[in-house]
């Protein structure tokens, strides 16, 4: 697919700065920029890529100010990123060639109705009382549970293992690996042994999640285990039993959640974050890579470190960590110079 500077500028909203009959077919990063590609500029650490990219076309904030010359022309949009992800998204569905019908072989219990939009992949096994709605689309090995339920226009790559009576909202997409509603970790100490507590419960992924690959979200002991709408979790992140995380928070690899904490909505959390049990984490809270969070966080807190601190506070203990050395020899010094006085006296 090939278009002019001057029609993406028009799809995005932008104006041009530059050859606006240029053509591009492609994207690329922009330190990886060459002749037909556009890149974007989002990041203010890859601005000296802009003046020796390679791409006919970049897409900069409105507000971009050069202070080199340029060989490239410039298509300036409100969030370079934003517009960027639109253009791939567009791109995207005009590519898009996705499989519908049942192949075989497969397995679908007697009973269970597949709309005719609907795909159903080779060694698929669909469940007695399993719902499938409109639109749905389920890849080759996947696993659907009894009384499972998979909403309209929702994807579930290959491998995708739901369990019994969970459900997944509309346009969902949860990639290869994904198990929804595995057991909960949960065992009582009997007698120096452990007793296995039964899972009862499900868990309930609203409209428009992603759930990412290898990632496990288990089944509650009753109730429900609960993703909220738009929310976005990386790949192999453990959420266990009888968790919330609210709408639109997003999640990056290697977290764990340990059981019955609640996360709020539009919450951004870095990656190898871990989470004790039984705490509650506010709306709109932000968490830095591999932190450790032991206890509730309060609504729009901004915290990183084990355990978690302001994240100011941490960027100053950091500055004293990196000082620690030269402080030790210091107070060295200092005790050596008291003794040598003491001794004087």
């Amino acid at each position: 697919m090939q278009f002019t500077i001057a029609q993406i500028a028009a799809m995005t909203g932008g104006t041009v700065e530059g050859d606006s009959q240029a053509t591009v077919s492609t994207f690329a990063k922009i330190e990886e920029g060459h002749p037909g590609a556009i890149s974007f500029l989002a990041n203010e650490k890859y601005t000296h890529y802009i003046y020796t990219t390679g791409s006919t076309a970049v897409l900069v904030r409105r507000d971009f100010v050069p202070e080199h010359p340029l060989k490239t022309t410039l298509i300036r949009v409100d969030d370079p990123y934003a517009t960027v992800a639109a253009l791939l998204e567009m791109v995207s569905k005009a590519m898009d060639h996705t499989p519908s019908g049942v192949e075989q072989p497969c397995f679908i219990a007697d009973g269970v109705e597949i709309p005719d939009d609907a795909y159903i992949g080779a060694f698929a096994y669909i469940g007695k009382g399993a719902r499938i709605a409109p639109g749905a689309k389920i890849y080759p090995q996947c696993y659907v549970g009894e009384n499972a339920e998979i909403g309209a226009g929702s994807v579930l790559k290959p491998g995708v293992k739901v369990y019994h009576g969970c459900k997944i909202g509309a346009r969902c997409i949860l990639h290869s690996g994904v198990v929804i509603g595995s057991d909960g970790f949960g065992f009582a100490p009997e007698n120096g042994h452990y007793r296995k507590i039964p899972q009862l419960g499900i868990v309930e992924i609203a409209d428009d999640v992603e759930i990412g690959a290898n990632t496990t979200v288990d089944r509650a002991v009753m109730g429900a285990t609960k993703i909220g709408s738009g929310t976005k979790l990386d790949n192999l992140i453990q959420v266990a039993h009888n968790c919330t995380i609210g709408s639109d928070t997003v999640m990056a690899s290697q977290s764990g959640v340990a059981g019955s904490t609640h996360i709020g909505s539009n919450c951004v959390i870095g990656g190898q974050v871990g989470f004790a049990g039984h705490i509650n984490v506010g709306d709109r809270v932000q968490i830095g890579a591999q932190s450790g969070i032991p206890g509730n966080v309060a609504e729009g807190s901004r915290v990183m470190g084990y355990p978690a601190v302001d994240y100011s506070q941490f960027a100053r203990n950091t500055v004293h960590i990196k000082n620690l050395g030269a402080l030790v020899a210091r107070v060295a010094e200092l005790e050596k110079n008291i003794k040598k006085i003491t001794s004087q006296i």
